[in-house]
């Protein structure tokens, strides 16, 4: 189950992406999602009908282009408005991905560029350029279908492990990858891909991003010279991110193809190695 309060001023766009966030967690373990319930909160006043019909409509085309079938829901007064899912989806016991499989040597890849939180706290306050508003809402409304069907096509037991990057950040999430895993992960920071606009907007750190840091910056050693403001990102906390996965380094090729045939913009970010100590190592 998975909801937040509005990402953005368009209601219809704020559902879709709030399904789209609520399914990656079952992409993210190679599964298929089935149904959905709604989850919603709505202040008694000052929001109208028009505005809440357009929010549900948002999300269940969001759902419909999953395959998703929505059930029902459940929705309450609250003052503050909130929105999301509770998905059911079905995989193999034996194909089931998590985040403690990873093995050294494997390479690591991202499937969606950083920069939604920073720039989501943009738009709030009204800051955020066009064209970064733009690339930010297209990275979150985009399903994690894709990325996992691409992993799906490896032979099974390829994807060691995978894990969505969404309110930890990139660094968060791979640092609960290692030591679930018990290894190290050595990130190339050039090599992580930012959405457009976002490097620029870096300097007004959200809350998420210093609650993120402060959490897992023990665990995290910068080997060499990283920009501050590419550093704040990989802390950012991000909305219905990408998918980090580590695949055998014997299929990674293979899976840089799969991607590329499945029109999803894959990056390699790095690899993973014996444990040394820091859970991520930043060059």
């Amino acid at each position: 189950m998975d909801f937040f309060t509005p990402v953005v001023d368009d209601p219809a766009t704020y559902g879709a992406i709030a399904a789209a966030n609520a399914l990656s967690d079952v992409y993210a373990m190679g599964g298929r999602p089935l149904t959905a319930l709604a989850v919603a909160g709505f202040p008694q006043a000052d929001v109208d009908e028009a505005t809440i019909r357009e929010i549900f409509l948002g999300g269940l085309h969001k759902l419909r282009e999953a395959g998703v079938v929505l059930l029902g829901g459940h929705t309450v007064q609250d003052p503050e408005m909130k929105f999301g899912y509770a998905v059911t989806g079905v995989v193999a016991p034996d194909a089931l991905w998590t985040n403690a499989g990873a093995q050294a040597g494997d390479a690591l890849f991202l499937t969606k560029p950083l920069g939604t939180g920073v720039i989501a706290t943009a738009i709030k306050f009204e800051r955020a350029p066009q064209a970064a508003m733009d690339a930010a809402i297209d990275v979150m409304l985009q399903l994690n279908r894709a990325a996992a069907d691409a992993l799906l096509t490896l032979p099974r037991g390829s994807v060691h492990a995978c894990t969505d990057v969404t309110g930890y950040g990139l660094l968060g999430h791979a640092s609960e990858l290692a030591l679930a895993s018990r290894v190290t992960l050595r990130l190339d920071s050039r090599a992580v891909p930012l959405i457009p606009g976002a490097l620029e907007l870096a300097g007004n750190r959200s809350g998420g991003m210093k609650t993120n840091e402060a959490h897992f910056a023990a665990g995290v050693r910068v080997a060499g010279s990283v920009d501050a403001a590419r550093l704040a990102l990989l802390f950012d906390p991000q909305t219905s991110g990408g998918l980090l996965a580590a695949v055998d380094p014997g299929h990674a090729d293979r899976a840089a193809e799969a991607f590329l045939a499945g029109g999803v913009v894959a990056t390699r970010i790095g690899t993973a190695e014996p444990g040394s100590g820091a859970a991520v190592v930043l060059a």
